[in-house]
């Protein structure tokens, strides 16, 4: 590896892991399609999708316990959602994560196509009120919340991605969750999730570790100060930039497809 090929692939773990931290999502919305174009853009080593998925797995890993971190006081990060969405979403990440080997890479950039488009779809339904309902009184559909996760770890743990970029739009529009909430508790949620996708990946030969760790350090630092200008920005920014972000993202994926 040269210094080039360092610079750059810990810009974009920085880059998607600040998103990371202040939107309540793994990063790999950002991180998965940089990962890809970005480094034969510069004339640097090209990642497979298989390897991309992998690196993202790890990176989410720890993109998350940093962005938990900085959420764990104020009364964000909501235990009973944690526990029944991230139980379920684990199950669903690791199985997908195991059997991922046995798809060809075309079928893995469809089902994140196919992810992105549902999540982008969702951000842009209005939510109208959810911001107004005080922390400690927040309330949801415990079995509706098990059974979306478990379907979204499923689909995650095949792209790597841990499932966040769903997660947060079935949180705000289905669940009726708080922004500020849903953005802390789908990091802890993430966070369990991208245990099984990891897992699953390492298991299965598909991490190349080199920049893997490159955007392990770069995930660590980036994550916490990204959530703390999370708890600063007002919340239907927050929902634009993420609505955004996850339509670009589809937008790219779908084009490369067709």
């Amino acid at each position: 590896m040269d210094l080039a090929f360092i610079i750059t692939i810990f810009l974009i773990g920085f880059i998607g892991s600040y998103v990371s931290g202040m939107l309540g999502i793994g990063g790999s919305i950002i991180k998965y399609p940089m990962l890809l174009y970005i480094p034969p853009l510069f004339g640097l080593a090209a990642f497979s999708a298989h390897e991309v998925s992998g690196i993202s797995a790890v990176q989410v890993f720890f993109a998350t316990i940093g962005g938990v971190w900085a959420y764990r006081k104020g009364g964000y990060l909501n235990k009973q959602l944690i526990l029944y969405m991230g139980a379920s979403i684990l199950i669903g990440s690791f199985i997908g994560g195991f059997g991922s080997k046995a798809m060809s890479e075309e079928g893995i950039n469809v089902i994140y196509g196919v992810l992105a488009l549902i999540a982008a779809v969702m951000m842009f339904i209005p939510k109208k009120g959810i911001d107004d309902i005080p922390l400690d009184q927040v309330t949801f559909n415990k079995w509706l919340a098990a059974v979306l996760a478990l379907i979204v770890g499923v689909g995650s743990g095949i792209v790597g991605a841990a499932g966040a970029f769903l997660l947060v739009p079935i949180m705000l529009v289905v669940l009726k969750i708080p922004t500020r909430m849903t953005i802390a508790s789908s990091l802890a949620i993430t966070f369990i999730s991208s245990i099984g996708a990891t897992v699953g990946k390492i298991t299965t030969g598909q991490v190349d570790y080199y920049p893997a760790l490159i955007m392990v350090v770069a995930s660590l630092i980036a994550s916490p100060l990204g959530a703390i200008a999370g708890k600063k920005v007002n919340t239907k920014i927050l929902q634009i930039i993420l609505a955004v972000l996850i339509l670009a993202t589809a937008v790219k994926i779908w084009l490369d497809i067709l």
